[in-house]
């Protein structure tokens, strides 16, 4: 077994070899305290917390196991994530890696084989590629929207709208930017006073208040989520809506009725590809001769093989399978569009809002990053969060060096 003043010693020998080789803006910090600049200048730290850390990403070199590290503090990294990404991709790309040399980085980390690696072990499911039953589907929406209401206000704006913002101007606030947004859906489904509004997935009520005060339509909405229900309740009757506005606990394949305008907004992912007819079916049903139906979804790329890009789970979606969304399934929107119009729906209008949801996220992130003790503090969070913190001295002088 390797001594740890040997591990530290390679380790040490690798990161100035990139140092040497590359630019890259990151300052690494070692669990013995001392620190590696790979750059001429440095947009934040990254601090591994014992040699086992090293070994088990060695053993195991898998998207999943780096976040697991990362959710539990093994890993950590002091500064901005957003600015930290821009820097890497500005400053380091695919072929300079190339310039790095092999052999002195499989010496460097041969001796990290011969230590036991550190074991995590996250509490979240991981369902890559799980069926869609009504029950799971429950399971589903609970696991990720009943963690507590507080938790979400740490981040989303005061309407609680959880999906994409729509920037008028990039440098507006989360608040204006979905507010905004609001007011586009409204104004894409052409929204009049009287009509019969139906939001499927209505998450905690914003859009159905916001389309009730501002187009006087008799809006219903739907959702799985016992927290997002009482959170709409008490919005209802907070702001006097209670004649216009209702709410209940159900799934949509069980609804019935007509509505003039529909909306879903970020409730897309989590039908499954194999029940686009039956949603969209569903939908169609609902909605009167000439209504209109306004579908906001998370998309993915198309891939060149159709059907092959549809089945497969990339690293990057069984990370949001395990962590994010459980049972979801993305997928292109030209995939999404062939089935709306198989169910007789005419397409309108298309809209891409990437770069609205990358300044969405961004937001998100901030947010939830500068309050991360109350973050920790809620419930079925913790361990996510946790990793998100920058973690004081004295923490990490406790922490055991292991091997």
């Amino acid at each position: 077994m390797p001594s740890d003043a040997k591990l530290l010693a390679s380790l040490d020998r690798l990161l100035r070899h990139v140092a040497s080789t590359l630019d890259v803006p990151l300052t690494v910090v070692l669990w013995d305290g001392s620190e590696v600049p790979l750059g001429k200048t440095s947009a934040g730290m990254l601090r591994i917390r014992s040699a086992g850390t090293v070994a088990s990403l060695l053993k195991r070199p898998k998207p999943e196991n780096l976040v697991d590290h990362y959710a539990r503090g093994n890993i950590a990294i002091e500064g901005d994530l957003i600015t930290l990404g821009g820097a890497l991709r500005k400053q380091v790309r695919s072929r300079d890696l190339k310039r790095l040399d092999k052999w002195l980085i499989l010496r460097a980390l041969l001796p990290f084989l011969l230590v036991r690696g550190e074991k995590v072990r996250a509490q979240h499911r991981d369902d890559a590629g799980g069926e869609h039953r009504n029950a799971r589907n429950r399971d589903y929406i609970r696991f990720h929207y009943d963690v507590g209401n507080d938790f979400y206000r740490l981040f989303l704006d005061p309407e609680m709208q959880y999906s994409c913002a729509y920037f008028t101007d990039a440098g507006n606030s989360i608040a204006q930017a979905q507010q905004d947004k609001l007011e586009m859906i409204c104004r894409k489904l052409r929204l009049k006073e009287g009509e019969r509004f139906l939001d499927i997935g209505c998450g905690w009520g914003g859009l159905l208040c916001y389309a009730a005060q501002h187009y006087g339509v008799i809006a219903h909405g739907i959702t799985l989520s016992q927290e997002q229900y009482d959170f709409t309740k008490e919005k209802i009757r907070a702001l006097g809506l209670e004649e216009r506005v209702t709410v209940e606990i159900r799934d949509y394949l069980t609804l019935e009725g007509q509505y003039d305008k529909i909306a879903s907004i970020g409730m897309f992912e989590h039908i499954g590809l194999a029940n686009f007819p039956a949603y969209f079916g569903k939908i169609r049903s609902l909605l009167r001769e000439r209504g209109i139906v306004l579908n906001h979804g998370i998309a993915r790329r198309a891939k060149a093989d159709v059907a092959r890009g549809l089945k497969k789970i990339t690293p990057e979606k069984r990370l949001i399978l395990k962590y994010i969304f459980p049972g979801a399934e993305l997928a292109p929107i030209g995939h999404s569009l062939n089935s709306m119009e198989g169910n007789g729906f005419e397409i309108h209008d298309v809209e891409a809002w990437r770069e609205h949801y990358a300044l969405t996220c961004t937001h998100w992130y901030r947010r939830l990053a500068a309050r991360p003790r109350r973050a920790s503090r809620s419930p079925g969070r913790s361990a996510i969060i946790y990793g998100w913190r920058t973690l004081p001295a004295s923490r990490w002088a406790s922490w055991p060096a292991r091997s």
